[in-house]
């Protein structure tokens, strides 16, 4: 576990950051940017949660839980040679969002349109959640040695966000219109 009794240690001021096996890299590494934008999915997670109950709160406190995992994972490259076993997202994790996924989907109707974002507050805040979770994948690949069930994961959460929001929405869903607002 981690401890932390003192927030500020004043070694990032000189632009850069640490990795988990001890190394500094600058704050601009591909890296760093990779955890930012996974640590910005769990935020948006959160203001889901804010809207979301029962089985919803619960997988999104399980996700977000995942997040820190996945911030782990980023955060000690796959050539460290640690002293002890390195935290990584397992392919058991993906699955679980594939199985959660599935379920969510059943009851849906087929789509016969895009979706645009919005609906019930909690919808719009998955969409959200979506997109920025969208950009983490895109920035996790390019750290050239994250793992397969990392990147696997990032890409499920999406898809996962996306059918939860059509889910949060049910009668609400909007859909795309494609020229509906175009002048005559």
């Amino acid at each position: 576990m981690v401890t932390l009794s003192k927030i500020y240690t004043r070694t990032g001021d000189d632009g850069t950051s640490g990795l988990a096996d001890g190394r500094r890299l600058p704050k601009t590494d591909a890296r760093f940017a990779a955890i930012g934008a996974v640590d910005e999915v769990n935020a948006t997670i959160g203001l889901c949660r804010l809207h979301a109950q029962d089985d919803m709160a619960a997988a999104l406190a399980r996700i977000s839980n995942d997040l820190f995992d996945l911030g782990a994972d980023l955060a000690l490259p796959a050539t460290a040679t640690p002293a002890h076993p390195p935290l990584r997202i397992l392919p058991e994790q993906v699955a679980r969002l594939e199985k959660e996924i599935d379920a969510m989907n059943a009851p849906l109707a087929p789509l016969k349109s895009f979706i645009l974002p919005g609906g019930t507050p909690l919808a719009a805040h998955l969409h959200l959640a979506r997109t920025v979770c969208r950009r983490a994948e895109r920035d996790t690949l390019s750290v050239p040695d994250t793992s397969e069930p990392a990147r696997r994961y990032l890409n499920r959460l999406s898809d996962w966000l996306f059918v939860a929001a059509r889910a949060a929405n049910g009668a609400s869903e909007i859909l795309w219109q494609p020229g509906l607002t175009r002048p005559a």
